[in-house]
């Protein structure tokens, strides 16, 4: 239940993000760095720049006689059958001059016929009513138009130049079409202007791939792309003006001083000159291309079932398969992306990707702390049973899955008990026998430990321990003798204490076998218990309740592995019960340093 939970929250934040474009200006820069990239620019579109060359050789261009503009628009049409199909002039004409050359640049548009002129609409904001009464902001409210002077005006067809800004960041992503005044007044763009100068020019009618005002503009070219050539050359007759015959020419600004540059998607930290950004938006309208945005709760509902399929396929997966899952899915979101704007749509780019990072820090945080609980049951439960330094062992590792089972081992098994125990405490306050317990069970706990033993169990007053389980421990058969030897010399020591304190002897009898023997898990689920069993289990046994006061006993499998580092005493063969055969036996005496 719980991941299904975890599902659907991450669901849902996907969606609110994608939704309500909570990436804003982030995920629009996201896309341009991406996706926008330079196509094939139209041969048929040129443009004739107002450049640093032509500003030397003419001036400061607020300054210039319009007679220029004059002679380039005679030197362009020829003749009737060689002549552009279209001259914008991304210019404002906005005041009288010279009446004379005013009048002959007026005069020689309107002879050709085709010449579109720019005007400019200014846009400022203003709290305005609704029909229903409700305020709002008109961000395009129209405080000022300046238009071409009276006798251009007649002359020339007209399309506002007037860019469309994405608020956010300042960059041109989308393009006018029309625009309509608040008084109902419906204008056409600049662009839109001459591309219907032009299909009407071709015989054809103007489509256009959107019924809307504006579109999300496709750049075919980045700067300086489309063909350019500077407008003094053109006027000198070095450009020959058959090369503008039949095409789109746009006369513009393309100075660094002539404040009409903008960012855009294409290039992005380099600006494009406005006459380049109209040349864009005519080849997009020839075309027929733009792009159209996902409606938002398509993109919401995609970000919002890939975040939930995430969480639960992540769910199963390790720490690693989880991460690559997640880049993978990230990595395929921005392909797809790809492939949807190289078929005009845009979406929102960021919201999978940045879900995908987050469920992977989740999940992999997720992994650690699941690792890291696991390790401390590890540690937790056999903290009880084995030496510290097994403890980190298995730790380390984490591999050990406690579960019911065993598995056939060769082990040394050590059992140990207080001699005369019974009467002993019977012979005492339950305090006193609770005080002595405890000393010789943690007297034989640290020896066992000190050795790399595991602690099998407690039985009454007896303890058995195991070596070489449950992971491999290196000469474990001699390790055993030295904890049974040390337990022994320990008990020694501990016992003047209880003499003085009680006024009781309390010796401790030892015995060690080794041999094959099943060590696992023993139990049911909800209560097992780490140990082994078998013969070598119950001859160590054995031996330990045939072993003195103070004496540790060996088997002869134990002595023939440790013979040379340790000194005994033949005891010789004890029977044991439910075996035909007895077990030779021999005392410890000493340890060989």
């Amino acid at each position: 239940m719980k991941k299904y939970i975890t599902a659907l929250v991450a669901g849902m934040a996907a969606f609110f993000a994608a939704f309500t474009g909570v990436f804003g200006t982030l995920d629009s820069t996201a896309g341009d760095v991406l996706y926008h990239k330079p196509a094939d620019v139209s041969k048929k579109i040129k443009i004739i720049k107002i450049d640093e060359k032509t500003l030397d050789r003419y001036g400061e261009y607020t300054d210039w006689d319009r007679g220029i503009y004059a002679d380039l628009v005679d030197a362009l049409n020829i003749s009737g059958e060689t002549r552009p199909a279209v001259i914008g002039f991304d210019v404002i004409f906005a005041s009288d001059k010279n009446s004379e050359t005013d009048n002959r640049f007026a005069e020689v548009c309107g002879r050709y016929g085709n010449v579109v002129c720019g005007f400019n609409y200014v846009f400022t904001k203003k709290i305005m009513q609704d029909e229903n009464g409700d305020l709002f902001v008109n961000n395009l409210h129209v405080s000022d138009v300046v238009t071409p002077y009276e006798s251009l005006a007649a002359n020339v067809s007209q399309g506002f130049v007037t860019a469309l800004l994405d608020e956010s960041d300042g960059i041109i992503r989308k393009a006018f079409i029309r625009f309509t005044e608040e008084d109902g007044t419906v204008s056409k763009s600049f662009s839109s202007a001459i591309y219907e100068k032009y299909m009407d020019f071709c015989g054809k009618t103007a489509v256009y791939p959107t019924d809307e005002a504006s579109m999300l503009l496709r750049y075919s070219g980045s700067a300086s792309e489309y063909e350019n050539v500077s407008l003094c050359d053109v006027i000198d007759g070095k450009i020959p003006a058959e090369a503008f015959d039949d095409c789109i020419v746009l006369v513009g600004a393309y100075a660094p001083g002539m404040m009409d540059a903008y960012y855009v998607p294409v290039d992005r930290g380099q600006q494009m000159y406005g006459v380049e950004i109209h040349a864009n938006t005519i080849q997009a309208f020839i075309d027929g291309k733009m792009l159209s945005a996902v409606p938002k709760w398509a993109d919401g509902l995609i970000a919002a079932v890939i975040a939930a399929v995430l969480v639960l396929v992540c769910e199963k997966l390790s720490a690693a398969l989880t991460a690559v899952t997640c880049v993978g899915t990230a990595v395929l979101k921005l392909v797809a992306g790809g492939i949807l704007f190289n078929s005009g749509y845009v979406w929102d780019n960021l919201t999978v990707p940045v879900m995908a990072v987050i469920i992977a820090v989740y999940f992999i945080v997720l992994h650690y702390y699941k690792a890291r609980a696991a390790k401390m049951s590890i540690e937790k439960a056999f903290s009880k049973y084995v030496a510290p330094q097994v403890v980190k062992e298995i730790a380390k590792n984490g591999n050990y899955e406690i579960r019911l089972g065993g598995e056939n081992r060769d082990i040394a098994v050590l059992f140990v008990d207080i001699r005369g125990f019974t009467p002993l405490s019977e012979s005492l306050e339950p305090e006193q026998v609770v005080d002595i317990l405890n000393s010789y069970l943690e007297l034989t706990t640290n020896c066992i430990f000190r050795h790399g033993g595991t602690l099998d169990k407690f039985i009454g007053d007896a303890t058995m321990a195991v070596f070489n389980a449950p992971f491999d421990t290196e000469d474990y058969v001699y390790k055993a003798v030295l904890a049974a030897w040390d337990i022994v010399q320990g008990g020694n020591k501990i016992e003047q204490q209880f003499v003085e304190r009680y006024g009781k002897h309390v010796g401790f009898g030892v015995g060690v076998n080794c041999g094959p023997a099943v060590v696992g898990n023993i139990g049911c689920d909800f209560r097992m218990d780490y140990t082994a069993i078998g013969d070598t289990v119950n001859t160590a046994a054995r031996l330990e309740a045939n072993a003195p006061r103070s004496k540790v006993y060996i088997s002869d499998a134990v002595y023939e592995q440790v013979k040379d580092r340790i000194t005994v005493e033949e005891v010789g063969e004890i029977p044991l019960k439910g075996k035909s055969k007895g077990v030779f036996v021999y005392s410890v005496t000493g340890i060989n340093e």
